[in-house]
């Protein structure tokens, strides 16, 4: 990797870190952003504990893709970085992924209830449930935990990429969301989406307690591909 597309992943990487608490996603430093360079074999990943008013480009931490090993940089990386690195190496499709608390979210997971489609809103960005993961075991738990958190998402899409692209994230069982995208702008942005349609739908069921239906298929269908796909129109180059 050359130096000018490391220090081009550095900034793109900062710079999503820094919209965590900007977009109100997380409470003191639990959050962490991602983003990877194939061709090099690495990751670019927040280090753990920094809190954001801190944070600088320096302080990010490469870390190689094979093993997990730290290439480059001077502090821990996120405790989370292991089931950052279990997606990448799942899903080809990943260029970015973000975990935040976020807290509507987050109640989804703890309640272990899927993020369920209501609105045109969800189906901007995710076509289909935002799901949640079965719980870890105690063996899961007790070795390779962070990297097994990654796969419980993993056998949830079943390896399945395209699944993984059309609904880019996941509550992890009684923990939070996961999300990814093409870069690790796109992940940041898909979660904020989750965050802000998990509060949406908390909000539908406040006014429909009997259950609020979701819209017709064709309608979701609709908005789904007007946004992405071969035939997505939405926005300019």
């Amino acid at each position: 990797m050359s130096e000018t597309t490391l220090r081009e992943l550095r900034v793109e990487v900062l710079a999503a870190n820094l919209r965590i608490p900007q977009a109100g996603l997380a409470t003191l430093t639990w959050g962490n952003v991602s983003g990877v360079d194939r061709e090099a074999g690495v990751f670019v990943i927040k280090p753990s504990g920094v809190s954001y008013d801190e944070l600088t480009e320096d302080d990010l931490v490469v870390v190689s893709l094979e093993d997990g090993g730290v290439v480059e940089g001077r502090l821990r990386p996120s405790t989370d970085t292991e089931t950052h690195r279990c997606l990448y190496r799942a899903f080809p499709s990943i260029g970015g992924v973000t975990h935040t608390h976020s807290e509507h979210a987050v109640a989804f997971a703890q309640a272990r209830v899927p993020i369920p489609v209501l609105g045109t809103t969800h189906a901007d960005t995710f076509n289909g449930p935002v799901p949640v993961t079965s719980d870890l075991t105690a063996e899961q738990c007790a070795k390779d935990y962070e990297y097994n958190t990654g796969q419980v998402i993993v056998t949830m899409l079943e390896g399945d990429d395209r699944r993984a692209r059309e609904v880019p994230g996941a509550l992890v069982s009684r923990h939070g969301p996961f999300t990814w995208g093409a870069t690790a702008t796109a992940s940041l942005e898909n979660a904020i989406v989750c965050e802000a349609v998990a509060r949406m739908a908390l909000h539908t069921h406040t006014l429909r307690p009997a259950g609020a239906t979701p819209p017709p298929r064709h309608l979701l269908d609709r908005h789904f591909t007007r946004k992405h796909g071969p035939d997505a129109y939405y926005g300019n180059p």
